[in-house]
């Protein structure tokens, strides 16, 4: 230990990250880095008593949405409290850079509909000192943080720098528009860009309809951009696609072409479709013979349902679009409550068609078979019968009387769960398939977005207490899921000086007491600009989280270090 040890973690059970079992010894801490594991001498340092505790890397999340918060906020909640200390923005082809003055408001609207951060919110938040990829970064790392972010250059905002109105209208793009977009891709990666982002599904559309600019995309335009990460020697692809435009294995034949040229690694989104339960199986088999052909394919997979959360309190319930329920949504919610139960406006919005002039598309994608009364605690692998339809199938009633009522009960409090993906046959068992399999990356949680309706940035310590010790049978070792959410990310991405405890690495650290770590219930709060609300969710069993050596939460609470800083690039790892 040549460096001066500035914080000791006494007698934990190390879980190193790597995937070996744990092992008592302690941890010293040398600035940012860690300096020793084993058996440490008093040096007169902090020392924090872990005995009892896992000692952990810090988990290393691959897909959240913090590109807005990041500007205006120095924590980036909820991840930081679900041991988060690095997190990759800029997913699924949306943010807010590159961008052109006049195509501020387009990026604004694309965010606000893929990704549910309401517009005011940003158009207060953003205060637009960039241009370029390179001095969006610049302004991103002028401000410290609770964790270290590292951002991905977005399709929407390169596509409408180079095309304009052209790329809203999804013309495709010309030799030149792709030559420029090469260009400008080598030079993001150059400034800083971990990767770069993309959408292939209808789902994502702003809130007055238009799709993503990215949607049609041709191949030779992903191949260029590809090949603008080739010529600035790093960068992954991240990806989400319907996977039906044809068929799966045409647009899957299409992005291996795509690497074959550019060399570089590719990240897409993969879950259990209800409507087509078998797609991922395709795709991972598909994963698997391209691997063997020598490309870097990762699916990244949720470790449970994503959830939409329904809710008066919410941006979206299941009579949103209602004409009845509009004209009475801006009213504060008890008082919403007392008008919906009147029976003449309980009559009117049962009636009103609940689909035509919806803003949220994922809409007719969720069915009354696997919506459920959202408990307390929070319990995401609900029994079948106690499904809204299932309820009304019991009682004589329909669904959508179940779920009014639900929702006007206990004062509007309620939320009613909705199983978007992984729940096709009300279990988790393909959900532990995709876990076991070791090409599958977790991720997913989708932290910082889809503020008002989804609270997924809670997916590790969910991971950790139902697939580590709730689940029966079905468990995992712990060193086998912390190993996924932390060497086995940051390697993904590029990032290989943290992610393992070893001498020489980053300190991000969490101590971790396994069998108090429970998921609280979430909750809305109005703390975003312009008074904006979104959903939070805190956890118990984090005894502390420490990011480059300095503790920033102890039990939950915020220490009020903010060490976290904007990463630029792939990491190498330190000797």
């Amino acid at each position: 230990m040549g460096e001066q040890v500035t914080l000791i973690l006494r007698g934990g059970a190390v879980v190193d990250g790597t995937g070996r079992p744990p092992f008592e010894a302690d941890v010293a801490l040398a600035g940012s880095r860690i300096a020793a594991i084993g058996a440490v001498p008093p040096s007169g340092a902090e020392e924090i008593d872990a005995r009892g505790l896992l000692v952990t890397p810090g988990f290393v999340d691959v897909h959240t949405h913090y590109d807005g918060q990041a500007v205006w906020d120095s924590r980036m909640t909820p991840s930081s409290w679900h041991g988060v200390t690095t997190a990759v923005m800029g997913n699924c082809g949306v943010g807010f850079a590159p961008v052109r003055e006049q195509d501020r408001q387009r990026l604004v609207e694309l965010m606000e509909g893929v990704e549910d951060i309401p517009a005011p919110c940003l158009h207060e938040g953003l205060d637009w000192q960039w241009e370029s990829f390179g001095s969006y970064l610049d302004a991103l790392d002028r401000n410290p943080r609770d964790i270290d972010l590292c951002a991905q250059l977005p399709h929407a905002a390169l596509r409408i720098f180079v095309m304009g109105e052209r790329a809203s209208r999804l013309e495709a793009a010309t030799p030149e528009d792709s030559a420029e977009m090469r260009r400008l891709t080598a030079e993001a990666m150059r400034a800083g860009a971990l990767g770069f982002s993309t959408s292939r599904t209808i789902g994502h559309r702003t809130l007055k309809g238009d799709r993503a600019p990215s949607l049609r995309a041709t191949e030779d335009e992903l191949t260029a951009i590809a090949c603008g990460m080739s010529d600035a020697g790093h960068g992954f692809m991240e990806l989400v696609s319907d996977w039906d435009t044809p068929d799966a294995a045409t647009e899957f034949a299409m992005l291996r072409r795509v690497l074959s040229v550019s060399r570089r690694p590719l990240l897409f989104s993969m879950a259990e479709r209800h409507d087509k339960p078998q797609l991922w199986r395709e795709l991972l088999a598909m994963t698997h013979d391209a691997v063997a052909q020598g490309l870097s394919i990762r699916p990244v997979i949720p470790p449970r349902p994503i959830g939409i959360l329904f809710g008066l309190h919410g941006t979206q319930n299941p009579f949103s679009a209602t004409p009845s329920y509009r004209a009475i949504a801006d009213l504060p919610v008890a008082e919403r409550v007392a008008v919906m139960r009147d029976p003449e406006v309980r009559r009117r919005i049962l009636s009103e068609d609940p689909v035509t002039g919806s803003t949220f598309p994922l809409l007719t994608r969720l069915g009354h078979e696997r919506m459920f009364l959202f408990s307390d605690p929070p319990n995401y692998t609900p029994d079948r019968e106690n499904s809204l339809a299932s309820i009304a199938a019991r009682e004589g009633r329909s669904a959508p009387e179940v779920a009014y009522d639900l929702l006007t009960a206990d004062e509007g409090r309620n939320f009613i769960f909705a199983a978007l993906v992984n729940y096709a046959g009300y279990t988790l068992d393909p959900c532990r398939e995709m876990l076991a399999d070791p090409v599958t990356l977790v991720g997913l949680g989708d932290g910082g977005a889809h503020v008002g309706f989804v609270s997924d940035g809670s997916f590790p310590t969910f991971l950790l207490s139902y697939w580590g010790r709730d689940r029966g049978d079905g468990t995992f070792p712990i060193e086998e899921l912390i190993r996924r959410h932390t060497s086995d990310t940051a390697a993904a991405v590029g990032l290989n000086d943290r992610g393992v405890l070893a001498p020489g690495l980053l300190a991000d650290v969490n101590l971790l007491d396994l069998d108090r770590l429970r998921l609280g219930a979430p909750y809305m709060v109005h703390d975003l600009p312009a008074g904006g609300r979104r959903l939070m969710q805190r956890a118990d069993g984090y005894a502390a989280t420490i990011k480059s050596g300095s503790v920033t939460y102890r039990n939950g609470e915020h220490t009020g270090a903010l060490p976290g800083r904007l990463v630029r690039g792939p990491q190498a790892g330190w000797s």
